[in-house]
């Protein structure tokens, strides 16, 4: 792809420029396939549309099957620059090789004579160049945090992205290769949803790939008949990145019945993922509770987890483990085994850190009960929400881009759902619900004929033989993998200064909205906490045993008494407990109380740079009531993960 990687040191840095053959074919029928996609994934011509684009054959032929799509449903072109109306191109520039520049500036050129307005974003590496064997992965996730970033700005609901049947089935081959199970064999999702890093105050971005019905040379047609350019680019020949020599093997098995039944697969699994992700769904609904201070409760009663199938219990708890934990990763392997043999062994009676997670039985349940909270053992080291800093004002909000809530993607979502529950259908024609690896679904897939001999045949061996070199690679990479995870010690430091807020670690909305007007309404109010500055800067960490021991000592204090404390330092510092402090944290021991003492202690704390108790906001604690922080538990991804349709 464009703009993706660095070239391979073998391979010359010129791109390759194609244009259509002498005899354009006709695209009528791939017009009307487009135009089905779309109404399937809810999107109408009206609404605001962006597509990624790399200037390659398949989003040079996405910019004009979308940009044709929006003119017959009417949608008008602007009088004075040309451009279709709700529809932007945007080109990333990864600033990984000295032309990228250049080549950017080349595609939005190409993308504005057809039409369509284009915009370019560019990539910043704080922390230097991706390392090779993660460059792609790190300029994919790069890639889509701008789309995102830049759709909110424009205020755009639905994202297309010009994946297609090819990268489907080289998916396929890589996922089979990595061990994968059916909810991976099963591809990229039609429709899912994209979500900002910040404060997600709106449903996020739909992301849409209509284009997954359509073969490579099916798109060169496309583009031929259009009589567009496009760019080859030789990087997506070199051997040095798996999904190229699959895709070189690919290439090798013309066979139509290969392709055929590949296709007839990926549906099959497709149709067992919809399933579960449907069952998932009205589980959900049924046994969980989330509670406003950030942890989750499943009643196993209402569960019944002994009747569930193991794909869908563990779709179900995976799910409800990456919401608690806001876990950019997946959940897979031995996780998701512990986590399915954790919830059977009812009436639950011991404890389990999973995940970035916490489980344990609820107090009083007798274990028929499950608190899920959230772990700072191991922190996600991708999570880096905490730090993200936004204006806010007591009176007016917050003050950032993307904060209209988009009643868009709700609706859409709401159609999904139901043309997703008409057309799934019953258990019984779900395949591979008790595959519990690879061999086994393609095992079945033989028996139900969705794979003859030959493709079996020809899958096994691209999936041995990526398999081999997928191991050597990680032998050589010295345990490289382990990079993605870090050992947490120690609390997370946020700092804030009035009129800020932040998301931290994703889950919790802290807004600091200290101001002139709540110091003078308490100015007879003076203590050595708050010292009536509205200059303050505070630190947002989670709670911790010292909190709970603090709060303890200041409650069973009486009237005005002086204590002296350990501060952290070799400074012993005296402190006043006056009666608001002492009825606050009564009030908040009271409500500390109620919540399981593993949820607890992901609640986050304001102290100040002394690291002195200050306030604990989701329980109502203060130490003066000049200090205005407000904690709510507003995750940046809902339950589910966000949105998904694998029609």
């Amino acid at each position: 792809m464009l703009l993706s990687a660095r070239a391979s040191p073998y391979l010359p840095l010129r791109r390759l420029i194609c244009r259509c053959a002498t005899s354009a074919p006709d695209i009528s029928s791939y017009k009307e396939t487009f135009a089905r996609r779309m109404a399937m994934a809810g999107t109408k011509p009206h609404h605001r549309i962006a597509m990624g684009v790399s200037g390659g054959p398949d989003s040079m032929a996405l910019c004009v099957l979308t940009a044709g799509w929006k003119s017959d449903g009417f949608v008008r072109r602007d009088d004075v620059s040309g451009y279709v109306d709700g529809l932007l191109g945007i080109v990333v520039d990864h600033r990984l090789r000295p032309e990228s520049s250049d080549e950017a500036m080349l595609v939005r050129d190409r993308v504005h004579k057809m039409g369509v307005r284009c915009e370019i974003v560019c990539c910043d590496w704080p922390d230097g160049r991706p390392k090779q064997g993660h460059l792609q992965e790190a300029a994919r996730d790069k890639r889509y945090q701008l789309f995102v970033e830049l759709c909110m700005k424009q205020q755009i609901s639905v994202l297309l992205i010009a994946h297609h049947a090819d990268d489907q089935a080289e998916l396929l081959v890589l996922r089979l290769s990595r061990s994968g199970g059916v909810m991976g064999l099963a591809g990229m999702p039609f429709v899912s949803q994209l979500f900002p890093q910040g404060i997600s105050l709106n449903q996020g971005v739909l992301l849409v790939r209509p284009m997954l019905e359509f073969s490579k040379d099916g798109i060169y047609k496309i583009c031929q008949g259009s009589t567009l350019e496009w760019v080859e680019d030789p990087t997506n020949k070199s051997m040095l990145f798996a999904r190229n020599r699959i895709r070189s093997s690919l290439t090798n098995l013309s066979s139509s019945v290969f392709w055929s039944e590949v296709q007839n697969l990926i549906s099959a699994c497709r149709l067992t993922r919809s399933y579960i992700d449907k069952i998932c769904r009205e589980l959900i609904s049924q046994s969980v509770t989330i509670s406003e201070f950030g942890y989750a409760t499943i009643d196993l009663e209402k569960l019944q987890p002994s009747e569930i199938d193991d794909l869908c219990l563990s779709h179900y708890l995976t799910a409800l483990v990456q919401f608690i934990a806001q876990r950019h990763r997946p959940v897979r392997g031995r996780s998701s085994r512990l986590l399915v043999e954790y919830t059977r062994g009812m009436p639950c009676k011991n404890f389990l850190t999973v995940a970035g997670c916490n489980l344990s039985p609820e107090p009083g349940s007798k274990g028929r009960k499950i608190v899920v909270s959230f772990s700072f053992n191991l922190l996600d080291s991708s999570n880096n929400d905490a730090s993200t800093h936004y204006k806010y004002n007591c009176l007016s909000g917050f003050q950032f881009e993307g904060t209209k809530l988009c009643t868009e993607v709700r609706d859409i979502i709401r159609e999904q759902h139901l043309c997703s529950n008409i057309l799934i259908g019953d258990k019984a024609k779900v395949p591979f619900l008790n595959a519990k690896n690879p061999t086994d679904i393609l095992t079945e897939a033989k028996k139900l004929n969705l794979v003859g001999d030959f493709t079996l045949r020809n899958l096994s061996f691209l999936e041995l033989d990526e398999q081999k070199r997928f191991c050597s690679s990680k032998e050589a990479s010295n345990d490289s993998s382990v990079l993605h995870r870090r050992n947490f010690k120690g609390a997370l430091r946020v700092h804030l200064k009035p009129g800020q807020a932040c998301h931290f670690l994703g889950r919790f909305l802290v807004t600091y909205g200290a101001n002139d007007t709540a110091i003078n309404r308490n100015a007879s109010h003076f203590c050595q906490f708050c010292e009536a500055s509205a200059e303050r800067e505070v630190i947002i960490r989670h709670m911790v045993d010292a909190d709970w021991l603090f709060l303890r000592r200041v409650s069973s204090s009486c009237n005005i008494e002086k204590v002296s404390m350990d501060a952290g330092t070799s400074n012993q510092l005296e402190f006043e407990f006056s009666d608001y402090m002492v009825h606050s944290a009564a009030k908040a021991l009271k409500a500390l109380r109620l919540i399981p003492a593993s949820a607890r202690r992901a609640l986050p704390v304001v102290v100040d740079d002394q690291d002195l108790l200050l306030s604990v906001p989701s329980v109502g604690f203060s130490c003066c009531p000049c200090i205005n922080v407000v904690a709510d538990f507003r995750p940046r991804v809902p339950l589910g993960g966000g949105h998904n349709s694998y029609l």
